[in-house]
């Protein structure tokens, strides 16, 4: 039985294990894109992002009973502004003229299908919108987390469901 979801999985980037069978890979699409990438060596810079979700679902609106999963992993997209065929966009997805309300209803599913005393990871990259913006839009704070990334702009964070 799966007692993980990851709700906006894109290409799976962040699991060393991205078939793990405890989990469910969710996300709004399903498709392959060819991108411009020069940074994987490959002769003619192109690369294929693959998202491919177990079940195509909208982070906004779970399709899951509530206190369903162990911990929930929600990376959802963090841009405003990327061209539409950008390598950016592609990977990462691109938030909607109604950002913030989108990913306040996120926060409000993801911790709805959570268990109680489950752990709730999020991860967000705040090049465009900075983090205090979107932790303003959740009450429950972060327990602790980590930065990471080139710019020191990805930020970990770890939550617990009361």
């Amino acid at each position: 039985m799966e007692r993980i979801l990851d709700p906006c999985c894109g290409p799976r980037s962040m699991w060393f294990d991205r078939e793990n069978p405890n989990a469910i890979f969710g996300d709004i699409r399903s498709e392959a894109i060819t991108v411009t990438d020069r940074s994987h060596g490959r002769q003619d810079g192109k690369r294929i992002l693959r998202i491919e979700p177990d079940e195509l679902i909208d982070f906004r609106d779970l399709p899951y009973a509530d206190d369903t999963f162990r911990l929930v992993a929600f990376d959802p997209p963090h841009l405003e502004r990327a061209g539409p065929k950008s390598w950016m966009t592609a990977r990462y997805g691109k938030l909607s003229d109604d950002c913030r309300d989108d990913i306040r209803r996120g926060f409000c599913e993801c911790f709805r299908v959570l268990e109680p005393e489950g752990v709730f990871v999020f991860k967000w990259n705040e090049a465009q919108v900075k983090l205090c913006e979107v932790l303003s839009l959740t009450e429950i704070q972060p327990l602790f987390g980590r930065v990471s990334g080139r710019g020191g702009l990805t930020h970990w964070l770890v939550f617990m469901k009361p």
